[in-house]
């Protein structure tokens, strides 16, 4: 798999994503914490961090005897390339029907 197919299967997720949006609105986070604010286990959070990790998401840093994760956003870098590479083959796709619609 590339970086862009794991960041797309970890976004797929929705409750990964609301993990996510709390570590970036905390700037970092235990999973004990996160596991505090959503209605799922502890196990569960790890399991989803460890998904956001793998795909570069978020890194882990230990703290005593937890780890705490944060954003890393140069994993979206390429993401938000291929998207935007798409979105341009799109429009002028578009561009082209109109063009033939209008005649």
């Amino acid at each position: 798999m590339s970086q862009v197919d794991d960041v797309l299967a970890a976004l797929a997720d929705p409750m990964r994503r609301r993990i996510l949006d709390l570590v970036a609105a905390r700037g970092a986070a235990s999973a004990s914490a996160l596991a505090n604010e959503l209605p799922v286990s502890r196990q569960a959070i790890v399991k989803h961090l460890g998904v956001l990790e793998k795909a570069g998401l978020v890194a882990s840093e230990r703290a005593g005897r937890e780890n705490n994760f944060s954003v890393r956003a140069e994993a979206l870098d390429a993401t938000a390339t291929w998207m935007s590479s798409l979105a341009s083959q799109w429009d002028k796709r578009l561009a082209a029907i109109k063009k033939i619609a209008e005649g």
